[in-house]
């Protein structure tokens, strides 16, 4: 017999778990993103439909990419545009490619082919940015070029959505389509910076200006949702919204005071997004296509280690900074969520699969990352202090 839980006390209830499984973590010293995901899983039945969990986790990964859009002004974007877009290609041809023409070798026809290629393509965005965080990996060398990376990720992703949305709805997705999807993202983009350059230029004199916090919580979180939800209208993704929102707001003199009233909300409706993220896995009966499963998780690591490596020598990071760099971007999320989707029977259930398991991969190599890395090149040497000579 199901009995259909009211929806205050759901949310209720999954936030004093929530509370028990960080406790948890840090015992254990297990990542916490990894038991949220799966107490999502568990609760999938029962919480699925639950709208307050739905509209939290939202508003917590739109806030977790403004504040990263914060650490970016106009011209430190402009500058890391110019030197990530090889890496950028490099992870289309291997992540997206290589998938494709292993599907298509295990005898897949070509949308299933390209549809699991865009399932394995992107780094999950919020599990890395939530890990650079909780392991304050921030302050790191590869951090500019993983975050760079991954928003270039955000801007293709969209439009491997449109083109198998167009297709998989029927209809024909045309060049004209691909061309308004580019159209839109540089629009959204330009009104950002032209909105940074002018309307929020003395943002920081109105800040000061504001005593009760509670009015600022609402215009800070209420900028951050309206990019974000703006971004949704037009067919890109939330997180890319928010993220130029931060960037508009990046150009004022003191950004803590922005983080500092953002922070506590995100710290609370962060959690959420991850468990709600484990509620929209499905799994049926058995594994299917074990092999090209396997197949696939094995190159998808692979080719996110060589992204790493090659790329972020490209990007101008030392061979030991870049490989700890791919060993940080092989976890799959949301967007593969978003595009697994799409599919329907066995092929929808081995996305599932694969996602969880592309995840849990992924956060362990990122926990492991500078111990392996460690392993392979050595222990950096530390730098010795000149010590003066008296007399």
């Amino acid at each position: 017999m199901h009995v259909e839980v009211p929806t205050l006390l759901g949310a209720g209830l999954v936030l004093l778990l929530i509370f028990w499984l960080g406790f948890l973590s840090i015992k254990i010293k297990f990542p916490n993103v990894i038991l949220y995901i799966l107490l999502g899983i568990v609760l999938a039945d029962a919480i699925h439909g639950n709208e307050i969990l739905h509209f939290a986790s939202e508003i917590g990964i739109v806030l977790l990419f403004f504040l990263l859009g914060l650490e970016f002004n106009i011209k430190r974007l402009g500058g890391i545009a110019k030197k990530i877009w090889p890496a950028g290609l490099l992870d289309v041809a291997f992540s997206l490619g290589i998938s494709l023409l292993i599907c298509l070798g295990f005898g897949l026809d070509l949308l299933t082919s390209f549809l699991i290629g865009g399932v394995t393509y992107a780094t999950s965005s919020s599990i890395t940015a939530k890990l650079l965080d909780d392991t304050s990996r921030m302050a790191n060398s590869e951090t500019e070029f993983i975050l760079a990376l991954l928003i270039f990720e955000d801007l293709v992703a969209p439009v491997i959505v449109a083109v198998l949305m167009g297709v998989t709805s029927g209809g024909e997705f045309q060049t004209v389509d691909l061309l308004i999807l580019v159209g839109k993202i540089i629009g959204l983009t330009v009104g950002a910076i032209i909105l940074g350059k002018t309307l929020f230029k003395r943002f920081e004199e109105l800040l000061e200006k504001i005593d009760d916090e509670d009015f600022k919580i609402a215009l800070l979180i209420g900028i951050s949702l309206s990019y974000g939800g703006l971004a949704l209208y037009l067919g890109l993704s939330e997180v890319l919204g928010a993220f130029l929102a931060g960037m508009m707001l990046a150009e004022i003199g003191k950004i803590e005071r922005v983080e500092q009233t953002v922070l506590p909300v995100k710290d609370l409706m962060l959690p959420l997004f991850f468990v709600y993220f484990g509620t929209t896995i499905e799994f049926g009966d058995g594994v299917p296509k074990v092999g090209l499963l396997i197949t696939l998780i094995g190159w998808s690591l692979v080719a996110k280690i060589l992204v790493g490596m090659i790329g972020g020598r490209l990007y101008g990071l030392s061979k030991r900074v870049s490989f700890r760099a791919g060993l940080s971007i092989c976890s799959r999320g949301e967007f593969s969520v978003v595009i697994a989707a799409l599919a329907t029977g066995v092929i929808k259930v081995f996305s599932g699969i694969y996602i969880v398991i592309a995840a849990f991969i992924g956060m362990m190599l990122f926990e492991r990352a500078p111990q392996i890395t460690n392993l392979i090149y050595g222990k950096p040497m530390k730098k010795k202090k000149n010590l003066k000579v008296p007399g």
